[in-house]
């Protein structure tokens, strides 16, 4: 079966169904509309408090570099002092 551009065919564990691009407007993941629209006040004040954050941005190559330097210094600090590979921790 050729299941290549048949989105629903193609389910999550639990038989739960990948949300389609265009669900269908009779369809809600909201039991109730009271519900839905709650979330929809929330979800657009979260994202007009990060419109009207005044805190100076960072790349994504800033950020990565210095996660990239904080994972060197965790691997470092938590490293085997035998320098051998090991499954216990020392």
């Amino acid at each position: 079966m050729n299941l290549v551009g048949r989105r629903d065919a193609i389910h999550l564990p639990y038989n739960r169904p990948i949300m389609s691009e265009n669900p269908s407007p009779i369809e809600s993941e909201f039991a109730t509309a009271e519900e839905a629209e709650a979330y929809d006040r929330w979800f657009r004040a979260k994202v007009q408090m990060s419109l009207d954050d005044q805190r100076p941005t960072a790349s994504h190559e800033e950020v990565m570099a210095v996660l990239q330097k904080l994972i060197e210094t965790k691997r470092d600090t938590n490293a085997c002092p035998s320098k051998l590979p090991c499954r216990v921790p020392c």
